[in-house]
């Protein structure tokens, strides 16, 4: 819920409006890497509290909760505009919610063992909650189409930067929202027990070794925003992109022994693309929706990211599977046989679920011990028996068959971060929704000068109008009436008092005439009188000439 609101509370949180979009990415940019920076410390203090008792993992959020709540309560105040008579979506709550967890369930039990297969794609199970999940996706989108008040506005998608910011946010996310999950694997199941790290402090360190991603994305992630403040975000979040895969790809080069060096700048690297993506296209979504969405669209924005890093761990972990599975029984059973294990015994452990494998790894678990028959055991040398117990043994024999799979999985996240780079090429350039260029018509009357894509929405422009009282730019004050605020995209409302036909005309931008306080008029599209200008033009068309009375 926290990710959803959040970027929607900090647009609706500004005190002025008139600078909001000038530092909007900014605003991002810190407000994510809060996120970032929290999960991180959480990953390093989870190692750290693992050393005394595992239990404490789960009980230090509950401190850690309860303040958030508390403060939340208190420092927070409700400035959304509340539709009435709105009603809740509970169709579109319950397709979405029952097909997205069918669709999980069923990539979950796709990477267990079916039968002799060592995975379960083939099982009927599998493929049935499989096709129920899309299924019922399929009826969620016939459903929002269909609903007076949708939980998702689809509509919404008629935007181009909408549309495309999504796309690239979900691409994104598949791409990397596994990637920690199978590095921590690399790291605690391989590397560290390769370099004498014992299984009680492996959580610890692979937090630790895994810094170099926050510290990149910490340093990127503000600098990201404050650029595409002024630049827009088609360049910084394409560039991002593209900086992912080239790390992607970079580490496909490294073996499961690797070089730390060359591993943490790599992570660093990838670090600073994810930094430099996020700000910018977060806030591209938030800009190009209409104020009285940016609710629903940061919502739908954090649904797709969050559902496609969980559907990226299933992929990820079959891709990875898929490779074990391939190549660990004959890497098993020459290892074992290499130590002086019969040949029949061999190729009997050589049989184990990949899965098993995996996980034993990640645990600092070495199944052999358990697997190889006490009477086996017994035969074999002093020498042979303690390499084969030792806690090295088997995440090097497990490395190549996983460094097979964690390649594969390298290669798809570098094809979805180049498609997610198209994507955000092709969202166009800056982009604020036409309410907000509305109100932005509507502040430069009392402030000229000011920059039209600076203002969110019309009710901050009233209030900017409010606040500067009679003796505006121009003699414009409040209009009456809330001259200048759209509603749900209507035109402005027309002022008190009489006008004449040419002052009665309006058209939808560009060519959109807004009636300002004292009579006079501003056009919103563009021409001579565009946003952005400070000439206010009269019912003649001169500029600071008074309205013609009838």
């Amino acid at each position: 819920m926290v990710p959803g609101a959040s970027p929607s509370i900090i647009v609706r949180s500004r005190r002025d409006g008139r600078k909001f979009h000038s530092r909007s990415g900014m605003a991002m940019g810190i407000n994510q890497i809060a996120a970032i920076a929290g999960s991180f410390i959480g990953l390093i203090l989870g190692g750290v509290l693992s050393i005394f008792n595992w239990r404490i993992i789960f009980l230090v959020s509950v401190p850690f909760g309860i303040i958030g709540t508390v403060w939340a309560y208190r420092m927070l105040r409700e400035a959304a505009q509340i539709r009435a008579h709105q009603r809740v979506d509970w169709y579109g709550n319950v397709t979405f919610a029952l097909g997205l967890t069918a669709l999980l369930v069923g990539i979950t039990y796709g990477i267990e063992p079916y039968g002799g297969s060592p995975m379960g794609w083939g099982n009927p199970l599998v493929i049935g909650a499989i096709a129920l999940g899309i299924g019922l996706l399929g009826l969620f989108i016939w459903v929002e189409l269909h609903v007076a008040d949708p939980m998702f506005r689809l509509d919404l998608f008629k935007i181009r930067m909408f549309a495309a910011g999504n796309g690239a946010g979900f691409l994104a996310s598949l791409a990397r929202g596994g990637l920690q999950f199978m590095l921590i694997i690399w790291l605690q199941g391989i590397w560290l027990p390769l370099h004498g790290y014992s299984f009680a402090v492996t959580p610890l360190w692979a937090g630790i070794y895994m810094t170099p991603l926050l510290v990149g994305f910490i340093l990127m992630g503000p600098l990201s925003g404050w650029l595409s403040d002024r630049y827009g975000a088609r360049l910084f979040s394409t560039l991002g992109m593209a900086i992912q895969a080239v790390g992607f790809i970079a580490l496909t080069f490294l073996p499961a022994d690797f070089n730390y060096i060359w591993f943490a700048l790599l992570l660093f690297l990838l670090g600073l693309g994810s930094g430099l993506f996020a700000a910018p296209n977060t806030t591209a979504i938030m800009n190009s929706v209409p104020a009285e969405t940016r609710g629903v669209s940061s919502g739908m924005r954090a649904t797709f990211q969050n559902a496609a890093a969980l559907v990226s761990i299933g992929v990820f972990f079959s891709i990875v599977t898929a490779g074990l599975a391939a190549a660990l029984p004959a890497t098993l059973y020459s290892g074992l046989t290499k130590y002086g294990v019969p040949a029949k015994t061999a190729s009997a452990i050589a049989q184990l679920p990949p899965t098993a494998a995996l996980f034993g790894a990640f645990l600092g678990y070495n199944p052999v011990g358990v697997l190889l028959p006490k009477s086996v055991l017994a035969q074999l040398s002093a020498a042979d028996r303690a390499t084969l117990l030792g806690k090295s043994f088997f995440p090097h024999l497990i490395s190549a068959p996983f460094t097979v799979g964690l390649n594969a999985v390298f290669y798809v996240s570098a094809l979805m971060c180049l498609v997610a780079a198209v994507a955000s090429l092709l969202r166009g350039k800056r982009y604020i929704n036409e309410q907000d260029q509305v109100a932005a018509s509507a502040v430069d009357a009392a402030h000229p000068g000011t920059d039209p894509t600076s203002v969110p929405d019309a009710s901050v422009a009233r209030e900017r109008l409010r606040r500067a009282g009679p003796g505006g730019a121009d003699g414009a004050s409040e209009p009456a009436n809330g001259a200048s605020e759209t509603t749900n995209g209507r035109a402005p409302a027309r002022p008190r008092g009489r006008t004449t036909g040419a002052d009665a005309r309006r058209e939808r931008p560009s060519g959109n005439w807004i009636r300002m306080g004292g009579g006079a008029r501003r056009p919103t599209g563009k021409g001579p009188g565009t946003p952005g200008s400070s000439r206010a033009t009269g019912a003649r068309g001169r500029p600071g000439a008074a309205p013609r009375r009838p």
